[in-house]
């Protein structure tokens, strides 16, 4: 057996919420370069004149990730970590560490979990988190949209400083930009998500087709990345526009919707799908797995 065996005494509450927020933290240190790929070639063609929109900047993942280290160098696919990590931090804590005991909350401690209670509690969670945390991605998208250069053409040069920059020009409402499409994404991905980890994870160790163990947290994982990429890619894309948007070019998330189906048309709203599901699958895989390693260990540290 690879990894620590399930312990008899189930993770407590703060054990969940802190082996989240700190598995969400080392997932995002692998694929942070596939989430920035993702954001440039989302927003790309946003700004450009049907004319200019025939010659693309970005062409795929790696052929993105390649333009950026040739153009602005290696450290451009890490622009905005900090405020990832912090994103992190206070938003897998609350969407993924909580979900379990908004769970029994709604199902009052039954041990029949129906998918109705599953979702409710993932929309709840997914809400609950961007709440808190809409700050610190309203900073990493706009740290990944812009090139990595010194002069005009960088907004910001460090994270503080962004956060400070945004409030004083848009306001603190600029620091929840974007906030309605963002519950609207993270309710349909942790719902995705988690309850798919959940559905599927509970299938294999019911029909015994796995153990509780590296190869069952894997599938599942593997399984939710490519449902939730699949289900929430056209919101996610009108969230990193809108959030990325300069004060007035947008009315509102919805607006931003309708000018990318009349300018770009619908392909418009899957742009960046393979980095999505490269970076979502393999965010899947490296957090769900340290995460379940990480409430067994804290747990054996406890006793």
């Amino acid at each position: 057996m690879v990894g620590f065996k399930p312990t008899d005494v189930p993770p407590t509450a703060t054990v969940k919420f802190i082996g989240a927020g700190t598995a969400a933290c080392i997932a995002d240190l692998f694929t942070f370069p596939l989430d920035t790929a993702k954001v440039r070639l989302q927003i790309q063609g946003e700004s450009k004149s049907a004319a200019e929109m025939t010659t693309s900047k970005y062409r795929g993942v790696f052929g993105t990730m390649a333009t950026m280290v040739r153009n602005e160098g290696p450290r451009s696919l890490y622009s905005g970590l900090v405020a990832g990590l912090q994103r992190q931090m206070s938003f897998a804590s609350v969407r993924i560490g909580l979900y379990d005991s908004v769970k029994q909350f709604y199902t009052k401690g039954s041990e029949h979990v129906g998918i109705g209670s599953r979702l409710l509690a993932g929309c709840t969670t997914g809400a609950m988190a961007v709440t808190f945390a809409q700050p610190t991605d309203v900073v990493k998208v706009r740290f990944q949209a812009q090139a990595n250069k010194p002069g005009p053409s960088r907004r910001y040069n460090g994270t503080i400083e962004a956060y400070k920059t945004i409030a004083k020009e848009e306001g603190i409402r600029g620091l929840w930009k974007g906030t309605l499409p963002n519950i609207a994404r993270n309710a349909i991905v942790n719902c995705t998500e988690l309850v798919t980890y959940d559905l599927i994870k509970d299938f294999l160790l019911k029909n015994g087709l796995m153990t509780d163990n590296l190869p069952c947290h894997f599938s599942s994982a593997i399984g939710a990345g490519f449902c939730t990429t699949v289900i929430a890619s056209p919101v996610d894309v009108v969230k990193t526009r809108y959030m990325n948007s300069v004060p007035g070019q947008y009315k509102s998330a919805l607006n931003c919707a309708v000018t990318m189906f009349a300018k770009e048309g619908v392909t418009a709203f899957y742009k960046g799908f393979m980095p999505s599901f490269l970076r979502l699958g393999s965010w899947n895989i490296v957090m769900f797995i340290t995460y379940e390693q990480l409430k067994r260990a804290m747990m054996i540290a406890r006793v």
